[in-house]
């Protein structure tokens, strides 16, 4: 366990890194706390390093994993992607959230294998898990990003772009705000969350891949996801 502590909480804190736009895993109040799914896990591994936590700000998950090099973070919970593991060694997954598509009204795309065609622009968030995926797989529409999911969401909008790409549970909000506006069924991947620490911590990434198994197990990531309300998230397999 010594060798974990000091890999995973190298300055006597467990500084935890945490994705402030993934709204399911994380919110954050006016007085500059955060609580949700995220917040809770961490807290459990630190009460099991026997750990202060600190909490890492970052706007959006590739800000998150940009930062890992640096070492401004010991652990970060964030979406599991080939792009990422460069750097971040990860855990299996604990959660998973289904990414799918949004069209507007009168739009005569019907379903997801319908969207990879030329003249189709897809509006998607830079450097989100969905969005590294989306830019392995598609190979005739056009990506168009924005920096965060509400720009997304608003270049969408006001370039009358063919398609928006999002989570499931956030499109399901956004969907009530353009009438006529459609969610194709069923999902063009999930995204895996996971728990990560930088390349070359050895012993932590052990650690954390044993924590990430014994929290799926002893059902305390199915009772947060109850506890938080995070609808439309699963207990990964």
């Amino acid at each position: 366990m010594s060798d974990v502590k000091t890999e995973l909480a190298p300055t006597g804190k467990l500084r935890v890194g945490i994705n402030l736009s993934n709204f399911l895993l994380v919110k954050k109040h006016p007085d500059g706390s955060v609580t949700g799914i995220v917040p809770d896990l961490a807290a459990e591994l630190g009460r099991r390093l026997k750990a202060p936590v600190e909490f890492v700000h970052y706007e959006g998950p590739g800000h998150l994993a940009d930062a890992a090099p640096s070492g401004a973070w010991d652990v970060g919970f964030l979406g599991a992607e080939p792009q990422r593991a460069a750097v971040i060694a990860f855990s299996d997954a604990y959660l998973e959230i289904p990414a799918t598509y949004l069209v507007p009204a009168g739009s005569p795309i019907r379903s997801i294998d319908q969207v990879d065609r030329p003249g189709v622009r897809i509006a998607t968030m830079a450097k989100s898990a969905y969005e590294l995926w989306l830019s392995r797989n598609i190979k005739q529409a056009t990506l168009v990003r924005a920096n965060t999911i509400a720009a997304t969401f608003e270049m969408f909008k006001a370039e009358k772009l063919e398609v928006l790409s999002g989570l499931l549970p956030r499109l399901v909000t956004e969907v009530e705000q353009l009438p006529g506006a459609r969610i194709l069924e069923g999902k063009f991947t999930a995204v895996q969350q996971a728990i990560g620490t930088p390349k070359a911590r050895a012993a932590g990434a052990q650690y954390l891949q044993a924590f990430a198994a014994d929290i799926k197990k002893s059902g305390l990531v199915a009772s947060l996801i109850e506890k938080h309300g995070a609808r439309g998230t699963n207990v990964a397999p």
